[in-house]
């Protein structure tokens, strides 16, 4: 494991190093969680807290908004059934369609895999969702926002795109392009941080994809290097619209407590309505991690990290360009109305000086040759996932037959909850 502290002056001692070490495994298993998750473990255990506002942040256990739950649930639509799917529409789909080749992502509520379609011979990464584990943590709406956003997606290239979804009794199945080239964080992990030129590359590509999801009125609100891919050439990839929210106007805004800790923005922090610059800060913060190696307030004591992002004033070190160091305390503006991006959105981030240097028009078109290269062989080089997953046998339970399934009423409920998706017969059903 690459060490990702900033390691300035005399070299560390042992003693320091395993505390680097300490923090940085600490650092990299709880952003492995979901932040209700996260939020729950840490509100019962003795952080030490400075001031009441931080206490009040680390109470919050359920959403704000609204929840897509029925109280009066309905059967799982039959197979015949036709669902409009818009442009991605396969009704017909099912899991035995696909040979599952490898584990390569696991979350909350499921798991991604590699998969090769046995008629067309296309490998997908297909995300397989437990509907009883959504419904559990309340998340249906955020899972729903994820399928709508990857549906507005249709050409734009920084942005993974869906090819079709549809569902077993129990499963949700996200059919989605398949991105070998890593997360930024697995890269980071293994480089500390990164040469400005790439950063600024990286910046610049993620900010257009951001860009274009707010000229659908989209916010995005978890940008972070774990849902940052790189494709075979070493390009942007944005995945995971989970916590998008949708209908968000230019002058727009939302109240939901949601995102990864670490870059949460100061308004969210505060439980005050916040808006699309909320995604402005959070390039800010990506930023600047991949150019010191750790986000900008980082605290292995959470409660303080919360204090930091509220209280403490942005440092920057010297040694990086004044056009980087501009851009990011105008990104990491604890006030979101004097914030970079507030007034013209993208064209603000577009025309900064720190992206003097970008074609943006040969950006969107891929004419740039990335700082990067993967150097992947082809589908089945999985050199740059992590073998946390790689190494998880697939499971084996697809070919189980009808009569072993039971549809029971949480069944039945999280069927109702899920509209959109076409439906697969039980027998089907995996994981």
């Amino acid at each position: 494991m690459t060490v990702r502290a900033e390691a300035s002056g005399p070299t560390l001692t042992y003693s320091k190093m395993r505390g680097v070490v300490a923090i940085l495994i600490a650092f990299m298993k709880q952003r492995r969680m979901g932040l209700n998750d996260f939020i729950q473990k840490i509100a019962t255990n003795s952080y030490p807290c400075k001031h009441s506002e931080v206490q009040s942040i680390l109470k919050i256990s359920q959403p704000e908004e609204p929840e897509l739950m029925n109280a009066n649930p309905s059967p799982p639509p039959s197979p015949s059934q036709q669902i409009n799917l818009g442009p991605s529409s396969n009704p017909h789909a099912k899991p035995s369609d696909f040979h599952f080749l490898k584990v390569i992502g696991k979350g909350s509520f499921g798991k991604v895999l590699l998969a090769r379609h046995k008629a067309e011979e296309e490998f997908y990464a297909v995300k397989v969702l437990q509907k009883k584990a959504i419904l559990k943590k309340k998340e249906e709406k955020h899972i729903m926002s994820e399928r709508n956003v990857l549906l507005k997606n249709v050409k734009h290239p920084f942005l993974v795109g869906l090819h079709f979804s549809f569902q077993t009794a129990d499963k949700l199945y996200f059919v989605l392009d398949y991105i070998n080239g890593g997360e930024l964080f697995y890269h980071l992990q293994r480089e500390r941080c990164f040469l400005e030129p790439r950063a600024r590359f990286y910046a610049a590509e993620i900010a257009s994809a951001l860009g274009y999801l707010h000229s659908l009125n989209i916010v995005y609100r978890d940008l972070k290097p774990e849902n940052i891919l790189l494709d075979s050439q070493g390009h942007i990839i944005l995945t995971d619209f989970g916590l998008c929210k949708e209908n968000i106007e230019h002058n727009g805004t939302t109240s939901t407590f949601c995102g990864t800790p670490e870059y949460l923005a100061p308004e969210v922090l505060h439980k005050q309505p916040y808006d699309r610059t909320v995604d402005w800060w959070c390039l800010g913060a990506v930023l600047y991690e991949m150019l010191y190696g750790l986000p900008p307030f980082y605290s292995r004591n959470t409660a303080e990290m919360y204090d930091n992002i509220l209280n403490k004033p942005l440092q920057l070190k010297p040694n990086i360009t004044n056009s980087a160091r501009h851009l990011l305390e105008g990104l990491l503006q604890k006030d979101r109305t004097k914030r970079v991006g507030a007034k013209e959105d993208f064209m603000e981030i577009k025309n900064h000086i720190f992206f003097s240097p970008i074609n943006w028009d040969d950006l969107i078109n891929k004419k740039i040759t990335p700082p990067f290269n993967p150097n992947v062989s082809g589908p089945s080089d999985l050199r740059h996932f992590d073998p946390e997953f790689t190494d998880e046998p697939v499971p084996n339970s697809i070919g189980q037959s009808s009569d072993s399934i039971l549809i029971t009423a949480s069944v039945q409920e999280a069927a109702e909850a899920f509209l959109g998706f076409s439906y697969a017969p039980p027998m089907d059903s995996f994981l």
